[in-house]
């Protein structure tokens, strides 16, 4: 048995993984941002003692904790250096829970370890060399190489959500301009759904919302080109078109066996997948005469950051 641990923004995620990489048990608890940090690795200390004692399960027989937290890690020592996410800097996260668990404790980037998770047990199971994708309010990634996470030598690798796609283009949360993460994001295709629907007062997409664009999201374009509207069909060519742009980055520089899409945008499987592979297969270098990743959709949903946490130490 492992642990593996996911750290979000509003919850903290445990699970139990056995030699399966199937998760026996779990446990939630709030991420309380609003107490030192080491307070808060103190309560997740806690939540793992109890994980282990409520599944009958003695520490000795634990094979190790693996932690994915956002922001950017120093794994060799085992410090979160900072995360946006929870205002937090050079927190010894690893030497915090041993003094807990005489195990062995591994951390990676939250995206990372959900990265890892997939390819050990999810979509991308059956190859050694994939990225994760993930949509959701940013642009998230994690590169697997040989079944290991690739980020170099030095902290903070593999930001893919804060490479370029449009030179000087739309302001990104990182300070700059034109990245993956400002046209690909599920945040990135309301701003465009909201833009296209205050335009075009009859598209579908301002009866669906119940005409307040604040109450947009990311299902609402694609279900109203479903129904042939042509605004939200402009919304969703023009947002798979840059997502592709990304994913062709993607493949051009680490030609990975495939491509796995996660988030919340991701929900629309087929729908998206589908017409991503057909622009991606444009775009590549070499066209069909190169490599070309498979796309596909993320398997273990919100598990796969506990699943690649365990996989951490096991």
């Amino acid at each position: 048995m492992r642990v593996g641990i996911d750290m979000g923004g509003m919850s903290i995620k445990f699970g139990l993984v056995n030699e399966k990489n199937e998760i026996v048990a779990k446990k939630v608890i709030p991420t309380e941002l609003d107490i030192p940090a080491l307070e808060l690795v103190e309560k997740m200390n806690v939540a793992v003692a109890e994980l282990l004692k409520e599944n009958n399960v003695e520490v000795s027989q634990c094979e190790g904790i693996g932690i994915g937290s956002p922001g950017t890690i120093d794994d060799e020592h085992g410090v979160i250096l900072y995360s946006n996410n929870f205002h937090w800097e050079h927190v010894p996260i690893v030497a915090a829970m041993k003094k807990s668990f005489p195990v062995p404790i591994g951390i990676a980037n939250d995206a990372d370890a959900a990265a890892l998770g997939e390819v050990c047990a999810g979509a991308a199971s059956d190859v050694a060399n994939a990225v994760l994708i993930t949509l959701g309010t940013g642009v998230g990634g994690g590169v697997i190489i040989n079944n290991k996470i690739f980020h170099g030598p030095l902290a903070g690798g593999c930001e893919l959500g804060h490479t370029v796609i449009v030179c000087d283009g739309e302001s990104c949360t990182c300070g700059r301009k034109g990245c993956f993460e400002a046209y690909a994001s599920a945040s990135a295709l309301i701003r465009m759904a909201r833009e296209e629907a205050e335009h075009t007062p009859d598209s579908k997409m301002n009866e669906m919302c119940g005409a307040d664009l604040t109450k947009m999201n990311g299902k609402i374009p694609f279900d109203a080109a479903a129904l042939g509207d042509e605004a939200a069909i402009r919304v969703v060519e023009k947002y798979e078109y840059y997502l592709a742009c990304g994913i062709t980055n993607v493949i051009n520089i680490f030609r990975p066996q495939k491509v796995v899409l996660g988030g919340g945008v991701a929900a629309q499987r087929e729908n998206l997948t589908g017409p991503l592979t057909e622009l991606v297969k444009k775009q590549c270098f070499g066209g069909e005469n190169g490599g070309i990743a498979e796309i596909v959709v993320s398997e273990l949903g919100n598990d796969a950051g506990i699943v690649g946490a365990a996989n951490l130490v096991g």
